[in-house]
């Protein structure tokens, strides 16, 4: 049997104070989850934004290294990407949304210039480097973006859970048990005070 179930003015107050706590709960979880679904809804278009930005940019690169195929020659041009120095200014940190983590990446676009030497290169390989760096900060940006809101997803989804054990389980149980007990003690003041009269009537009727 529950102990907290006997109607007693402790318990009474015990359990008032723990419908509080769960009501309180249940508000910053329903905040919570609404400021992280406004997150991920911006999330949301932003990528839609950067997705149909990167298809663009993919289809002007890969043009542009065709064209300097054509000009310079694809073994020339294949053996120059050999030149290119490894990819070493993407650095991710994290940042803190009610509590989720989410990437922030940070990108130093001073590796953009070209590595390869001008001397014997065409405009048309400048062109396809330039193109591809867009995608390349387009690529960075979007997956920051995805990752970001594949954590705040799964971070709603756990609060959603919660706040709906609270509204759904906790709340009303700690509500019917509070009326229980009020109910119990009001019954039982209520029987105390009969008794008391009765009591008194009894005294009374000794006096005389």
């Amino acid at each position: 049997m529950d102990m907290n179930a006997f109607p007693t003015k402790g318990n009474l107050i015990m359990v008032s104070n723990s419908l509080k706590l769960a009501e309180q709960g249940y508000e910053l979880m329903d905040k919570k989850r609404n400021i992280l679904i406004r997150e991920l809804m911006e999330l949301i278009d932003e990528a839609k934004e950067i997705q149909s930005g990167i298809d663009a940019a993919f289809s002007l690169a890969y043009l542009a290294l065709q064209k300097a195929n054509i000009e310079m020659g694809i073994r020339t041009v294949s053996d120059i990407s050999t030149m290119l120095p490894e990819e070493n200014s993407i650095r991710i940190k994290q940042r803190s949304i009610m509590g989720t983590e989410i990437p922030l990446v940070e990108y130093d676009d001073k590796g953009e210039m070209p590595a390869y030497s001008f001397y014997q290169t065409r405009l048309s390989l400048d062109e396809a480097v330039k193109q591809f760096n867009i995608v390349k900060r387009l690529t960075i940006r979007l997956s920051m973006i995805e990752t970001s809101a594949y954590r705040l997803a799964v971070s709603i989804k756990k609060t959603q859970k919660r706040a709906n054990a609270l509204k759904n389980i906790t709340i009303p149980y700690y509500t019917r048990l509070k009326a229980s007990i009020q109910s119990a003690l009001e019954e039982k003041d209520r029987e105390d005070f009969t008794r008391l009269k009765v009591i008194k009537r009894r005294q009374v009727k000794n006096k005389i």
